[in-house]
């Protein structure tokens, strides 16, 4: 698609319907409603928010725990179901930060309709309501595993004159560059552990023949000092029943094979794993290696019956790998 030459600034928006006073192009510093809905969000956790949301809406088209994936780019996953995660967002953005759903458009922020658009590839479908509205735009580059945010009003004049059939059109990308305001950098996303592997490994991993437990044993002694949250657990144990007390049940064996297992459910655990450098959630399992350890710290046995949360946290992170 060639470069849509833009209207200037100062001109006539071609929307009858523009909100703009006057329907007059402004940049986003003379656009007063841009600003104060710019003052409304500003916080140092936005994108922090962003990686959260994010996380979760590609967790739930995955659908580990049923299907055992855990790439989003797998051929396992249907285009549809990658470009899925895109709407996904907008109500996982909203409950993050507690957005309220709202008449025109998706949310209100500072008493001004506001639209949420997400996209896996590299524009967003604008449709004909939020047209000449503020637009919250994110980005997700799965292959370079990076996040960022704009916000936008999408005047129509500023639209790809083409639209798909139905009637939703792309933002200029001149008007991206010089009209829309960034809400924070390119922004990390987490790796999933599974993408570490070697795909020999992750094959023995999922294997549809071995037990549980033998799959968890497995995973542990291939990624050592790794933090593997509960998703992981349930993903490689996809399908079957109560996996995180099969994790439970293999730390002798662990310990046999020189592997200290820490879960974050426990503040014992979770202290030790602290004091070797480890951040755990309250559904994060780590396996500590004798090398790492030094002499064995005495660690209470889990009871029966508990299991951990979904955060996935910890200080040392693989910095290459697949998303999810």
């Amino acid at each position: 698609m060639g470069r849509l030459v833009l209207q200037p600034l100062g001109t006539v928006c071609e929307n009858p319907a523009c909100k703009s006073p006057g329907r007059i192009l402004q940049a986003p510093t003379d656009d007063e409603d841009l600003q104060g809905v710019l003052r409304a969000i500003a916080t140092p956790c936005l994108a922090d928010g962003f990686t959260e949301a994010i996380r979760s809406s590609v967790d739930y088209v995955l659908d580990g725990a049923r299907t055992s994936r855990f790439n989003l780019l797998s051929p396992k996953v249907h285009p549809g179901e990658r470009a899925s995660v895109g709407a996904k967002l907008e109500y996982e953005v909203q409950r993050v930060f507690g957005w309220k759903k709202a008449k025109p458009l998706d949310i209100l922020i500072n008493d001004t309709p506001v639209d949420l658009k997400a996209t896996v590839g590299d524009n967003w479908a604008i449709p004909a309501e939020a047209h000449c509205h503020l637009c919250i735009c994110t980005q997700i580059q799965l292959k370079k595993n990076r996040h960022r945010s704009w916000l936008v009003r999408t005047h129509t004049s500023w639209l790809y004159r083409g639209s798909n059939n139905d009637g939703k059109r792309g933002i200029a990308a001149d008007a991206r560059e010089q009209w829309a305001v960034p809400l924070y950098e390119w922004t990390p996303l987490p790796v999933n552990p599974l993408s570490l592997l070697t795909e020999e490994q992750a094959n023995a991993v999922l294997a549809e023949d071995r037990g549980q437990e033998a799959r968890l044993l497995m995973l542990f002694g291939y990624l050592p000092g790794i933090v593997i949250p509960r998703s992981v657990i349930l993903t490689v144990c996809a399908g079957r029943q109560d996996p995180i007390r099969r994790a439970r049940a293999i730390r002798e064996r662990a310990e046999a094979q020189g592997l200290l297992l820490l879960c974050g459910k426990w503040q014992d655990q979770r202290v030790t794993a602290a004091a070797h450098g480890y951040d755990l959630g309250p559904g994060d399992w780590v396996a500590l290696p004798a090398a790492d350890r030094g002499a064995r710290p005495a660690i209470p046995e889990a009871r029966p019956g508990q299991a951990g949360g979904e955060q996935w946290s910890g200080t040392r992170e693989a910095s290459d790998g697949a998303l999810f």
